[in-house]
This record gives C-alpha cells, structure tokens and sequence, in this order.
C-alpha cells in the first residue's frame, strides 16, 4: 500500500496524536475509501472529544492484512463528512453510533437510524422506540420478538418482517445493556477501568482484558516479560475452548440432538475449571494485567492442566464427532442461514461468521503480537457460510487452540510473568487488536496532556457481526432464528457500551 496522511502503527503500538495530519472532511473520506478500496478494513471509526455537541475531530483505525500494519487518520472537527456506508457497508453502525452519540452528520447515509437510543433524547434515553424499516404488502406480517426473552439470554428487541414463514427483513435494537463503559474507561483510576475492561463481555474476559493491557502497555512503553505472553495466550485459548465447546452443545440442543448437547455443556465447564486453575477465576478475572499477569503457573501446574485438558479434548472429539454423523443434524446445519463471502467482505465481518464465509481473518495470524509472533495457529476456514460452517470452524478451532495449548504448556519458557508499569506518556494514541474467541477485538486509547485518557473506544466483534446475523435470516424461515442465532452468538452487552 502506498503512504498515506496518517500515521502507521503495529498492533499494540502507539504512536504521537500530533503526529497524524488533520484532514479536511472530505480528504478524511478519500483516504479511507482509499485504503479500504485496497484490502484494508474498518476496525474502528469514532469522535474525538470536541467541545461542542455536533461538532467533532474524526478518527479512523483501519487495519491492513497486507502489511500486517493498522492505519490511523484523523480529521479537523466536523460538523458532516460525507457518508462511507453507500460504497462501504461496514460502515454503516459505526456512522450511526457516531451520529448517535455526538450529533455529527453522515451526509448520505442510507438508513441513519438510532443504535441503541435516540439522539435527542439525552437525559432519558427511550430505548427500542427507533423507526423499525418496514415491508409493505397485503399478506406481510410482523413478529416482535424480545427484548425480553423465554430463557436466561440478554436482553435485545428483534423485528421480523415476514411472508408467511419467510423472513424479508430482520431489524435488531439493541440499548438495553449500555452502561457507559467507554466513559468509565477513560474516567476512571486504571485498576477500576481494567475492572471495567473484564466484564464489559462476561464470557470474553481474557480477549478484552488483554486488548486494555496492551493498550496501556504501549502507552507506557512497556515491554511484558515471555513468560507473561506464554501465559496470556493460556487463559485466551482456554477461553476460546470453553465457549466454542459451549456453542457447539447450544447448537445441538437447538435441534434436539441431546447427547452432544448434555456433553458439550459438561466439557465448557472443564474448560472454565482450567482457567480458574491458572487464576482462581472460571472466567480468567484478575489473571490479566497490565505489563504481564497476576498468576503463574509451576511445572507440576501445568503438567496436572495438560493431562486434563487431553482428556477433555478427547471427549469433546467424541462429543462433537456425533454431531457429523447425524444426518438429521447435518440436514438442520447445511444450507440454514447462509451468508455469501461476497456479503461478508462488505459487511467487515469477523471471527468465526468471518472464516465460515472462506474469509481468513485472524488477527492472531495477520496482526500477532505476544505468543502468537512466535507460535502462530493455521486460521481455520470453511466456504459455505451457513450453520454447518459456523460448527465446523468452531470445531477446527477446538482441534487447533487445543494443540497448541499443550504445546506451550510443555514448553513454557522461564522468566518474570510481569513488568513494572510506568505512568503513559501525554498525546499518544494506542491501538490494540486480539482475537478473542468470537472475532477481531479493537481497543483504542488516547492520552491528554497529562497521563489520563481523554478518549476510550471499544469495538466487540459482535458489532461488526450483528448486520451478518440479518442477512442470514432473509429468505429463511422464521423457525431457523434460534439455530442462527446460536450459531453466531452475538453478545448484547458488548455492543452495548
């Protein structure tokens, strides 16, 4: 890619905000269009902090798997830019949460609905009144399902709009979640941010703690010790284990195929069991922290966590391996919910929705850092981008996290497990990429004049996918919503910051 008017950064770097040009609005679009027009993808779009509502500095993270870089551009405060989401879609979330949030216009934005809750309606946000799209016609009904659903699910509203038993379009709102954790990233001390940063997605711990750390880290020009890599990547792929696991046994109960369903469900807990071996969490809290980690793990710890997670990876083979042989299931899978790669490379998804669709994207693969710079996993594909692929990519990545898990459990290497942190330097921006278990995690962090962040910006993969989720329903049948949604498994709260 040729040199832009930006600043170009490796993942978990950070480099001086003076140091990016401030373009036009116009120029800012150019050169973003430029760059995804070349291969590169949107991982985070976002204000700056400005002092008048509608009216905004642009900031752009665009990473670029060619070179194995991210591109950052910014822009002077606006009050428009012209609207990327007609020749992007990608786009189109991050544009209306930016016009959401602070009044700055997406002129020619095709559909500049609310994301979670209108902008005007500041002091008492209504959330789920936004103008759902509707499908005319005589024999065209809708179906409102949530926000509050039959079982212990996160609370989000899904609109269908259907023909009989085909949907014709599906319109999601979320807002029901939202807890202000991007503000209280930036506001708070640093221990209580990173509280912040490891449950804003209960079930992806390690993947957004580790994303915060990084960012910190490279604001302070810290460098984390081997050891505290090698074990950072533990707790990643043991997270990874247990929620794909979990996923595939969701997915059978979801068309009755109770054996791997009661086995999976059993198998996700011996995978949390590890992680609180490692930490004393199930969930990997307090095992991350900035320069390193806050465990270690001794030679007969992480021979006793090899032997056990050997026979759990046997078991979940057997398990998972009745999946395959069930006709009915792969009749179920095969051909349900399926998104085109076409699709999916416009819509910038990610993660396991991403890779179902032929697509190789992994950050661990095209944006290392850590143990991956060192060790990197084969990224796991599969064409089809129905249901079947969204399992079977799940199950490859089980094989694959698994083998290199007892791998680096063998072959841990001596060391400190953590450096001392420093205060971060003043006008830096830090821009940190992992994969967690669901997809691309982006965490972006900028420092004002003194060591306090003036800015936060979080970008779950879920908000990348929930658009794929959609477009997997149109022409289905309603009845396919639950396997779909379980074979994405979006997380409400993550997206809701």
């Amino acid at each position: 890619m040729s040199r832009r008017p930006g600043g170009e950064l490796r993942n978990g770097e950070a480099l001086p905000l003076e140091g990016l040009p401030a373009l036009s609005a116009d120029l800012f679009v150019a050169e973003v269009e430029a760059a995804l027009k070349t291969g590169a993808r949107l991982s985070a779009l976002l204000t700056l902090p400005g002092r008048v509502r509608g009216t905004a500095p642009l900031l752009a993270v665009l990473s670029v798997p060619e070179s194995g870089t991210l591109l950052a551009l910014r822009s002077l405060p606006v009050k428009r830019f012209p609207s990327l989401t007609p020749s992007f879609p990608q786009a189109h979330l991050f544009e209306r949460e930016i016009f959401e949030a602070s009044g700055v216009i997406p002129a020619g934005h095709p559909a500049l609905a609310p994301v979670r809750f209108p902008p005007t309606a500041e002091a008492d946000p209504a959330i789920g009144t936004q103008p759902f799209f509707q499908v005319e016609g005589g024999e065209v009904h809708e179906v409102a399902v949530g926000p509050v659903h039959a079982g212990v699910i996160e609370p989000g509203h899904f609109r269908f709009q259907c023909l009989g038993e085909e949907v014709l379009h599906l319109g999601i709102s979320l807002g029901y979640q939202h807890r202000g954790v991007e503000r209280a990233l930036r506001e708070e001390p640093p221990a209580r941010a990173l509280h912040y940063a490891e449950t804003l997605a209960g079930d992806t711990t390690i993947g957004h703690a580790l994303a915060h750390c990084q960012a910190r880290e490279a604001l302070a020009g810290i460098q984390v010790p081997a050891r505290g890599h090698a074990l950072r990547a533990a707790a990643l792929e043991l997270e990874r284990l247990a929620n794909h696991t979990g996923d595939l046994g969701a997915m059978a109960g979801d068309v009755g195929f109770l054996p791997t369903a009661a086995f999976c469900g059993r198998l996700r807990g011996d995978f949390l069991n590890m992680t609180a071996q490692l930490c004393g969490s199930r969930f990997g809290r307090g095992m991350v922290r900035p320069g390193g980690t806050a465990f270690d793990l001794d030679s007969s710890g992480a021979d006793e966590l090899r032997q056990k997670l050997t026979t759990a990876l046997r078991e979940v083979a057997g398990a998972v391996g009745l999946l395959w042989e069930s006709g009915s299931v792969r009749m179920r899978f095969e051909e349900t919910g399926t998104v085109s790669a076409t699709r999916a490379r416009e819509l910038g998804l990610v993660g396991v929705a991403a890779r179902a669709c032929g697509l190789a994207r992994d950050v661990r693969a095209e944006f290392p850092t850590g143990y991956y710079r060192f060790f990197q996993l084969p990224v796991s594909t599969s064409p089809a981008g129905d249901v079947f692929a969204r399992a079977f990519v799940r199950w490859m990545e089980i094989e694959r996290s698994g083998e290199f898990l007892l791998n680096l459990l063998q072959s841990m290497p001596a060391g400190p497990v953590r450096a001392e942190m420093k205060e971060p330097a003043a006008g830096m921006l830090a821009v940190s990429l992992t994969e967690g278990w669901r997809g691309e995690i982006c965490h972006v962090l900028l420092t004002g004049d003194g060591n306090r962040l003036t800015a936060a910006k979080v970008v779950d993969p879920s908000f990348h996918n929930w658009t794929g989720l959609a477009l997997a329903l149109r022409g289905g049948q309603i009845s396919d919503f639950p396997l779909c949604n379980k074979s994405f498994n979006l997380s409400y709260c993550g997206t809701d910051l």
